[in-house]
């Protein structure tokens, strides 16, 4: 009989031992396109908001997004990034503090961006907005042709032109954008969300942030990645159109797709306590009322940006108040080096984000 329960404990405990989540650690990356640093840290704007030429109801904007307060305005725009990330992460970006977060590269447009963010390389050569195959390897790519995380990287984007910058060809990483359909042959979910992207009547090259959202959670919940990157791009589409009441709606809408992703991942083994959230945006915008609208080298504003991170191996100093720059060609470094894997391309590799509390870098790091 002894023998026998000694038997059944080593089953159980092999059994047991085999439903242990990697401890590899996971990276989710999630980026909402060309959302202000001025609306992360002072909330809605004031000056925008009681516009009617970009806000068709100004009353029930202002019961909705105003307050008296720049810490009560954020705090009812993003509420998950005031109340959760910002006392249990690091955020980045406020310039009220000297703590500068800043665009490398020259042009300050979607394409340029995305690439200084995940290759550390703010590429000297113009690509425009448009399905060119990026050239430079990125964080993504490099990450996949490692042993712990091969296969297990994939990217999901409203924007349709997300596959070029990332290459998906080359690099073998999966990526759903635009209106792309899911595969539905293992998963019933995937169908009913190809249906509501067939529905849609006026398809453009950015997707609605709810599909992406929810293609995104549901590839999450049926085949754990490691690494994923999720691009939401409502909030730039609005502003291009200077409706400041649904980029003000759209922002709220990804932090609130935020906070249940994190309560999702929070809530699963295989990710709870071994993941790390990293928010940023690809752009800034312009700084005046007369040019939010628009981003560029010529809109002065459009190289500031905010970032923001959560979760395993991210100290909990909230938002940064130290002089301190740090650049966007620094964050994939950052991806690497919270995977554990130093990121080496053929172009000038980036340092690292300090992610210790209290050091004053200023004019320091990324030169």
């Amino acid at each position: 009989m002894k023998h026998l329960m000694h038997i059944l404990s080593l089953v159980i405990g092999i059994s047991a031992m085999a439903q242990q989540p990697d401890k590899g650690r996971n990276i989710f990356i999630i980026t909402t396109d060309g959302f202000r640093w001025q609306e992360i840290f002072n909330g809605a704007d004031s000056a925008l908001l009681h516009n009617s030429a970009y806000v068709q109801d100004t009353t029930l904007a202002r019961h909705m997004y105003w307050a008296a307060t720049p810490e009560a305005r954020r705090e009812k725009l993003m509420p998950f990034l005031w109340n959760v990330l910002a006392k249990q992460g690091q955020l980045y970006g406020n310039r009220a503090w000297e703590n500068e977060v800043n665009v490398r590269n020259f042009y300050k447009i979607s394409y340029p961006g995305y690439n200084e963010i995940f290759t550390g390389y703010a590429d000297p050569r113009f690509i425009p907005n448009s399905p060119v195959d990026n050239p430079n390897v990125n964080v993504l790519e490099y990450l996949n042709k490692q042993e712990a995380y091969k296969g297990k990287v994939v990217a999901f984007s409203s924007w349709n032109i997300m596959p070029y910058i990332l290459n998906e060809e080359r690099s073998g990483i999966p990526v759903n954008a635009g209106y792309e359909m899911l595969d539905e042959s293992a998963d019933s979910t995937n169908a009913l969300i190809n249906q509501v992207q067939n529905q849609v009547a006026h398809k453009h090259n950015t997707r609605y942030d709810l599909l992406t959202y929810a293609s995104a959670r549901e590839y999450i919940t049926q085949h754990h990645p490691k690494v994923l990157f999720l691009s939401l791009g409502e909030t730039d589409e609005h502003a291009h159109h200077g409706e400041y009441d649904l980029y003000l709606q759209k922002a709220n809408e990804v932090d609130h797709m935020i906070a249940t992703l994190w309560y999702q991942v929070q809530t699963d083994p295989f990710y709870k306590n071994n993941t790390t959230f990293i928010i940023t945006t690809d752009h800034g915008r312009g700084s005046k009322s007369s040019t939010w609208k628009t981003h560029g080298f010529w809109a002065k504003g459009s190289g500031s940006i905010w970032l923001a991170m959560l979760g395993a191996g991210v100290p909990a100093t909230g938002e940064m108040k130290t002089n301190q720059r740090i650049w966007q060609n620094q964050i994939a470094a950052t991806i690497a080096q919270l995977a554990g894997i130093p990121f080496t391309t053929r172009h000038a590799a980036t340092k690292p984000v300090n992610l210790d509390a209290g050091e004053d870098t200023a004019g320091l790091a990324g030169n």
